[in-house]
């Protein structure tokens, strides 16, 4: 097939089908003006006219509708190839059997018209397919290029961000601890000197750089999520909410808070980063539980291939318009004075929950309380011993 279509140019393989198609509809109306002269039944002379007829219509109505398939042109050749070839196999094999010494059939090239027609709408249904094949293969090659090449950008684009983070957090922070430790050494040179202003005003100045500190520590651990993180392994995450417990357990008392939990899974993931994630997601139910002790409840639930883990608390709920902030970067809705935090803690837990495939959403509603929902992969079974 590949000799047929090698000499078959983008423009002459649509040709090849009409050209076929023309030629069994031309032969079959000879053929049946020469059986009816010559007395031929016209029962004869219809089932010839439909089986090669037939088969003509099919070609011609192929060939002109082939450029409304969705098929790039070159590929035409291969239809045609494949048209052609079978034509050709089948009128090798019927000479290869009329032609031999025995009794050849009655009829022989009636039975090579209406079989090679019937044969060239078979080469043309294979051809179709063969087509349709490459081409789902080239939009697929296409596509996995197209991944790779936005992976590729992806990882360039973490990588300058992590180098930014990095020459932000360095040329910084040196700064900021002159002007803490420049602050620290007026209040205690000039104590005797300064009024209940001035110091108030030097504690503001050294609240905001430890605050700027906070943040650019934040910015930096947030550009290395993707470079900085573990490999995964198979994460207890019961035994790792405890474990968040006992970082927080002086929130937790000074809060009179209440924790519950259900009985979590194994997932496959970081482990360090995960501890994050359940850390800052408990920290804000703390932080943000109003008037009354906090009230936080951990879960999960299968579904399909993934795990999906919240924590539902019943603090002061976020309002609707105001949701789709707070996984970005340094976006606060309350000041500092109301509730502490840089603002950078959701969108590191969104970042984590990415990084290990997986989404974060959020349900609240003010007043009644807010649940953050994140999906995991699962464990990986161990694999059974050998036998």
């Amino acid at each position: 097939m590949a000799f047929v279509t090698r000499y078959v140019s983008p423009t002459s393989g649509r040709g090849v089908i009409l050209f076929l198609g023309l030629t069994y509809a031309t032969l079959s109306l000879v053929w049946a003006s020469l059986r009816l002269s010559s007395g031929e039944p016209y029962s004869n002379v219809a089932v010839i006219i439909l089986l090669t007829g037939g088969p003509a219509f099919v070609l011609l109505y192929g060939g002109f509708q082939l450029v409304h398939a969705d098929l790039d042109s070159d590929l035409y050749p291969l239809i045609g190839g494949w048209t052609l070839g079978a034509v050709g196999v089948m009128f090798v094999l019927l000479s290869l059997y009329h032609f031999q010494p025995a009794d050849s059939l009655r009829n022989p090239y009636r039975e090579i018209l209406v079989l090679t027609a019937l044969s060239s709408v078979a080469g043309l249904g294979v051809g179709m397919y063969d087509a349709r094949a490459k081409a789902s293969a080239r939009e697929l090659t296409q596509r996995n290029e197209d991944l790779q090449r936005l992976q590729a950008q992806l990882e360039a684009s973490n990588e300058r961000l992590e180098q930014f983070a990095y020459a932000v957090s360095h040329d910084l922070e040196e700064p900021l601890r002159m002007i803490t430790s420049y602050l620290s050494l007026l209040e205690r040179r000039y104590a005797d000197e300064l009024d209940d202003d001035a110091d108030e005003f030097i504690d503001y100045a050294v609240d905001g750089a430890e605050r700027m500190k906070e943040m650019i520590d934040g910015l930096l651990e947030y550009s290395r999520i993707e470079t900085r993180g573990e490999s995964f392994e198979s994460v207890d995450l019961d035994a790792l909410l405890a474990d968040v417990q006992q970082n927080l357990e002086l929130q937790i008392d000074d809060s009179d808070a209440e924790i519950t939990s259900d009985a979590l899974p194994r997932v496959a993931g970081d482990p360090r980063q995960l501890r994050q994630v359940f850390q800052n997601l408990l920290s804000n139910a703390l932080e943000y539980s109003g008037d009354d002790p906090p009230r936080v409840h951990v879960g999960a639930t299968r579904t399909n291939s993934r795990w999906q883990v919240f924590v539902r608390d019943e603090g002061i709920g976020i309002p609707p318009e105001q949701q789709d902030r707070v996984f970005e970067v340094f976006q606060r809705l309350h000041s500092h004075e109301e509730h502490a935090g840089t603002g950078i803690g959701l969108a590191l837990c969104r970042r984590i929950v990415e990084r290990h495939g997986g989404t974060i959403w959020i349900d609240s509603e003010p007043g009644v309380g807010t649940t953050f929902t994140f999906t995991l992969p699962p464990a990986q079974a161990p694999s059974k011993p050998a036998r």
